[in-house]
């Protein structure tokens, strides 16, 4: 991570930068309006995961419209976009390409590579826990590395790349769980709930007459990755530094930071990964809110998306009912107090 800056140092490009990416982040909104009715904080939370170069995955019961909020949040940008339905018998070549035997001029026949449904700037990864472990591996790779591998060879991968995987947390019969390194891989996970009673009048109204309204490109890739830059540069406090690492180091039951009430409900704590993402988180959510310089607020609503699917509750936590998220809460409650 950068050191500490002051925002007199802050060059006056970055300035305007902000400035403008919070006029497009509210164009963005007004535009996703149109189609989706409520989900304000998951629409924020993708936006995040968006700027800060980080990958996203969604979780909601069937229906509460995941798939068309992520395409239609797509739809608002200038961006390749490509949809891929994970079921048990995708191999890894259905996303990544595959070789295919073509005939050139002269009669010949010569293999080329036919790019597979990875090679876009924002994949819909629906019901990513329906795919097997080596489809899993190979959307892996794609997330961390920007590249797929294809029968010994390496191809690069566009930019900007954003990965928004869905799953379903009721129908687990033929799914293979995400491993706990493929979940850390995922910036936020975040929570889709059901709408409010008014939010779902205004559904039954608006989405069971005529089709829906084609949306508006308020982003192109281009500024996207500008908007990505200047999000690392955003300062952070130092004590902002600190509350992060503080907050991910008392997620783990072996470390002496960690309150006794946690250590026999988490079996295992967030890694420093946690730490950068809940400081990028930060940064993009100070910048889309207008604001110069990361801040406490920032961090702590970055906190429950960030650790929520890092922190692994024991058997101890399940038999009582309590869940990652409330042990986030707390600690972030508690830490929060001390400050």
């Amino acid at each position: 991570m950068p050191a500490t800056r002051d925002l007199d140092h802050m060059h006056a490009d970055d300035v305007a930068a902000i400035d403008e990416l919070r006029g497009v982040y509210g164009r963005l909104k007004k535009e996703l309006s149109r189609v989706i009715v409520g989900q304000e904080r998951v629409v924020e939370h993708l936006s995040i995961c968006l700027f800060s170069r980080g990958h996203a995955l969604l979780m909601g019961v069937p229906g509460l419209a995941k798939t068309l909020l992520v395409s239609s949040f797509a739809e608002t940008m200038e961006l390749e976009f490509s949809r891929i339905q994970f079921t048990p018998d995708l191999m890894p070549m259905d996303i990544t390409g595959t070789d295919i035997l073509q005939e050139v001029p002269g009669g010949k026949r010569e293999f080329e590579f036919a790019r597979g449904p990875l090679f876009a700037n924002i994949i819909l990864a629906d019901e990513i826990n329906r795919a097997p472990s080596k489809t899993q591996a190979a959307m892996l790779e794609a997330m961390q590395e920007y590249k797929v591998t294809v029968i010994g060879r390496t191809y690069q991968l566009a930019r900007p790349f954003f990965v928004l995987a869905t799953q379903n947390p009721i129908e687990q019969e033929g799914t293979y769980p995400l491993p706990e390194a493929q979940l850390d891989r995922f910036m936020f996970r975040i929570e889709v709930d059901y709408p409010d009673r008014l939010e779902e009048l205004e559904i039954a109204r608006t989405t069971t007459g005529v089709s829906l309204p084609s949306l508006e490109h308020v982003l192109t890739g281009e500024r996207v990755l500008a908007f990505q830059d200047v999000v690392r540069r955003i300062p952070v406090a130092e004590h902002i530094y600190a509350f992060a690492v503080d907050l991910a180091r008392r997620t783990r039951p072996k470390s002496e930071e960690s309150p006794d009430w946690l250590k026999p409900l988490v079996a295992w704590g967030a890694g420093p990964r946690a730490v950068q993402y809940l400081i990028l988180g930060a940064k993009a959510r100070a910048a889309l809110s207008g604001s110069y310089m990361a801040r406490l607020e920032d961090v702590v609503a970055a906190a429950e998306p960030v650790l929520a699917h890092r922190v692994i509750t024991s058997f101890a936590a399940e038999s009582e009912n309590i869940t990652s998220r409330d042990i986030v809460d707390r600690l972030v409650s508690e830490l929060s107090e001390e400050g």
